[in-house]
């Protein structure tokens, strides 16, 4: 069980980073390459054991606000054409804060787990 967690930190951080890479052509790319960035280098810190709990659980509440605060009036989707382009992109971003929460929420968890039962 904690070979998996390892791996699957070392994919998100590869994910995270990858996502990052790909916002060079947003409207509003710096803030959403640090985002991106920073999912990724503490999704690398968790692999390599290097993060608590509390940094974890911190940043995952705070992608789970970003979604609630970016998440549009009227959702229509995520594919350009579907709607409003304004709509798209902010649901396009919301849900990416949604997957960075998930993430680092279930890795919180777990370093929550490791720490009490001292795996």
């Amino acid at each position: 069980m904690k070979s998996m967690f390892k791996l699957l930190g070392f994919i998100f951080a590869v994910l995270f980073i990858i996502s990052a890479v790909l916002q060079y052509n947003d409207p509003d790319s710096l803030i959403w390459i640090i985002i991106w960035a920073i999912a990724g280098l503490i999704s690398l810190a968790f692999a390599l054991n290097k993060v608590s709990f509390l940094p974890l659980l911190i940043s995952g509440l705070a992608a789970l606000v970003g979604f609630f605060y970016c998440y549009p009036e009227k959702f229509e989707g995520f594919e350009i054409g579907g709607g409003d382009i304004k709509n798209v992109e902010e649901g396009r971003e919301a849900f990416g804060l949604l997957i960075i929460a998930i993430v680092l929420l279930v890795f919180a968890l777990r370093a929550y787990k490791v720490r009490k039962l001292k795996i």
